[in-house]
């Protein structure tokens, strides 16, 4: 099968087309044939050396497809072959074909075309988790969103709309911010411009945000506390800006505030399965009736894999970057 490798750490130009054996599934697992696979940025962490792979998973990179299953392995029942699904992965999306496991897979719905669906999983399932299980984020509160135009902030959006929330998020230019609010949000900060903590003061009326999805990380830490409310929730999802910032506990203490955050790839199969089944449960019908649909920015063929990851690296993206597996 034809694969995309990662031929030394560096920068977009090290990921190289090859050819690889067809993996076969085990026990609980789904062999798909991949029809799209999403570009997210723990790709390109492993691909600078940052984020290897959990132990046991396959080197390639790509964490979420959408394809037709090939084969099932041992012990699965819900999926025939033939069957249309989405599924998150532990690796090994940039290929033809992805061994997956069955209980981290979800059905397309029919009016989703399989490109649009390998967009999915990684960016629901982390808003899902992050932002509602852990920010335990409810109808009628402020979500502050950093990133209001990536993938994993278009899909927050949607997402906590349909929940009935208020969103703000921050994105790096008005068109951008522009785009936020065609999606839905309800307020958009261009953080070049002005400062997102008196922003979110003044849209909040001082009370500052319920919960805040961070993926910034670095000095945003101590701009959160101070934007945060009281009894607030700050999630962080990743720290593109550094991983050991200062704190003022004082603050956090007299804001009563929580941090929390989490990684997705690194946990178990039973995580990812009750995930999937909350996500099942709660934004699959929303998919269904077109209410919550990921955006795609760029469609790039396999091959082009390097094209798409510099394609993120620029930040010039509003939502998803999509490889099509011919």
């Amino acid at each position: 099968m034809k694969v995309v490798e990662i031929a030394g750490f560096g920068g977009p130009d090290r990921l190289h087309p090859a050819e690889r054996r067809v993996p076969v599934p085990g026990p609980g697992e789904l062999l798909v044939r991949v029809v799209g696979a999403g570009v997210n940025r723990p790709d390109v962490a492993q691909r600078q050396g940052v984020y290897p792979p959990p132990p046991g998973a396959t080197d390639l990179p790509g964490l979420e497809v959408a394809g037709h299953v090939a084969a099932v392995g041992p012990g699965t029942s819900r999926y025939a072959i033939g069957d249309a699904v989405t599924a998150l992965t532990n690796g090994g999306g940039y290929a033809e074909y992805c061994v997956v496991s069955e209980r981290a897979a979800l059905p397309v719905p029919g009016a989703v075309d399989l490109l649009t669906a390998a967009a999915i999983p990684e960016t629901m399932f982390t808003v899902w988790h992050n932002a509602f299980e852990r920010g335990r984020l409810r109808a009628g509160e402020s979500l502050l969103v950093h990133g209001g135009a990536s993938g994993i902030g278009t899909m927050a959006i949607m997402m906590a709309k349909c929940l009935g929330a208020c969103v703000i998020v921050t994105a790096g230019s008005d068109e951008k911010c522009g785009k936020c609010l065609a999606l839905g949000a309800d307020h958009a900060i261009n953080y070049k411009a002005d400062d997102f903590v008196g922003a979110v003061g003044r849209i909040t009326g001082g009370r500052g945000a319920d919960v805040i999805l961070d993926m910034v990380g670095g000095g945003y830490l101590e701009r959160n506390l101070a934007a945060i409310a009281v009894d607030g929730r700050i999630v962080q999802i990743s720290f593109l800006e550094g991983m050991k910032p200062v704190v003022d506990l004082g603050l956090l203490m007299r804001k009563r505030a929580s941090l929390t955050g989490s990684m997705l790839r690194s946990r178990s199969d039973d995580d990812k399965a009750m995930i999937a089944q909350a996500v099942e449960a709660w934004a699959w019908p929303h998919v269904e009736h077109g209410t919550i649909r990921p955006v795609i920015d760029t469609v790039f063929p396999l091959e082009a894999a390097s094209e798409a990851h510099a394609r993120m690296e620029s930040g010039a993206h509003f939502g998803k970057v999509v490889l099509e597996v011919a």
